[in-house]
This record gives C-alpha cells, sequence and structure tokens, in this order.
C-alpha cells in the first residue's frame, strides 16, 4: 500500500480489504438481497451468487438471468453489498481502485449512506455519491451529495470527471473522496475535480447531516430512471471489478 508523496504524513489507514481471499470477508461486508434496488425503477434482483472473489480482485457481476424470490421476478440479477456495522466512519479519506462496467443500461455505484439516520428517512439523513456511471457515457464518472430541503423535499449537488482518452471499462482507476467536517473533496486517480463546502438537511443546518457516521456499499444496478434499460448492445454478464478499498483518518 503506497500513498502520494504529499498524502504520507497525513492520513492513517484505519480499514482495508485488498481482497486477497477466496471469498467475500463477511466480516467487512454484508449482502443486501432484495428487489427494489436504489428505488430508481431498476430492473435486477440483488441476490448473493453474483459476487466472487479471485486473484485479488472483488468481482460484482450483472447477470441477464431470470430470477424469482420474495419480491416477485426479475430478469436481471446482481449484488450490492454494504459495510454497515462492521465499517462506520464519521470523516475520512475513502480510496477504491475499480474498473468499470460499460452500455446502456449498466449503472455501478460507490457509495455511502448514514448508519444511523439521525435526521429522518432518505433524503433527510444524506447519501454520498463517491462514484456513479452511467454505461453509456462510459468515459464519465460522477460525484454527488444528496440532502433534505425545507421545501423541494430533495436536494442534490455535484459533478463529473471526463477521461481524455478512453473509458472506464478499459482500466482500473482510484475513486477517492475526502470528507472532513466542513469540506468534501473527489478525486480521480489523485486528480481533483470537486470541492463542496456547502449542505444542508431539512431540519437542520450545515454541516448537518454529514456530521453523522456513514457506511460504504457497492453494487452494479441494471437500469432504471438514470441509465435507461439495456438495449441489444448490452453485454450480459458484466462486471465492475475492485482491486480495494482502503479508509484512512485524518492523522491528529
Amino acid at each position: 500500500m503506497t500513498l502520494a508523496a504529499g498524502d504520507r504524513s497525513d492520513w492513517q489507514l484505519v480499514w482495508q480489504d485488498e481482497f486477497d481471499g477466496k471469498t467475500l470477508d463477511l466480516s467487512k461486508w454484508e449482502f443486501e438481497v432484495n428487489a427494489q434496488g436504489g428505488g430508481n425503477n431498476e430492473l435486477q434482483y440483488y441476490v448473493t451468487n453474483n459476487v466472487r472473489v479471485k486473484d485479488g480482485l472483488l468481482f460484482i457481476e450483472a447477470r441477464k438471468e431470470r430470477y424469482s424470490g420474495p419480491e416477485g421476478t426479475r430478469e436481471y440479477t446482481s449484488s450490492r453489498i454494504r459495510t454497515r456495522f462492521k465499517g462506520d466512519w464519521k470523516y475520512g479519506r475513502f480510496d477504491i481502485r475499480a474498473r468499470l462496467p460499460k452500455g446502456r443500461g449498466m449503472w455501478p455505484a460507490i457509495w455511502m449512506l448514514p448508519t444511523d439516520n439521525v435526521y429522518g428517512g432518505w433524503p433527510n439523513s444524506g447519501e454520498i455519491d463517491i462514484m456513479e456511471l452511467v454505461g453509456h457515457e462510459s468515459n464519465k464518472v460522477h460525484g454527488t451529495l444528496h440532502y433534505g430541503d425545507p421545501v423541494k423535499g430533495h436536494d442534490y449537488k455535484g459533478t463529473h470527471y471526463m477521461l481524455a482518452a478512453g473509458t472506464f471499462a478499459d482500466d482500473f482507476h482510484v475513486f477517492r473522496l475526502d470528507w472532513e467536517p466542513d469540506v468534501m473533496r473527489w478525486y480521480v486517480d489523485g486528480k481533483p475535480y470537486q470541492t463542496q463546502t456547502n449542505w444542508r438537511t431539512r431540519t437542520k443546518t450545515f454541516p448537518a447531516p454529514f456530521d453523522q457516521r456513514f457506511h460504504l456499499l457497492l453494487n452494479l444496478a441494471v437500469g432504471g430512471n438514470w441509465p435507461g434499460n439495456p438495449d441489444k448492445k448490452t453485454v450480459f454478464p458484466q462486471a465492475m471489478v475492485a482491486d480495494y478499498v482502503r479508509v484512512y483518518r485524518r492523522k491528529n
């Protein structure tokens, strides 16, 4: 594990998964099994069978296959994993090295949700999107904050980062978030592309809701309101592949 020269003295590694075993480490992650996804009219059923660990890599695979469970039948399967109650943090640096899928309907995400929902249900207790990609724009990733608004109910702010050449499916890239009490910064491969210093929630002012502990989620959704449904060119099976997840704490 190495850090950029300017970062070595600033951050201390406090949690990591290098995916060196043969199966997902359930002391660090748990599966979410459901057909609801993120509530965005997605098409997948999240199951446990679509995660594998091999050669130091984590694969979260989307498949075109019919699956029936307690919540109905879907024509696609995938997986969604989280660190809730196994890795929960208030502030820190989060580095995830990953290679992403491409094609219409692919929607990989690396993100964070509140562990305790202190300010109420979504979006009032917040959501931090470290990385999202919609597969028909495979050279662009998005970083976004979601929170509550007294008038609109839901508000968000963020921007995107575009590769100069190629796609995020071609190689691994490091997606990084620095979350501090009054600022958040997003990076791709060490290059900063966004800073946020102002947010709120419906029931409390800044720095709420991002003054509570959050946990990490990794998932690969299929279809939905934002990416649209897969088309005839979308390849299945296809995976989001993670090389590592590392969490650091700012040294005092």
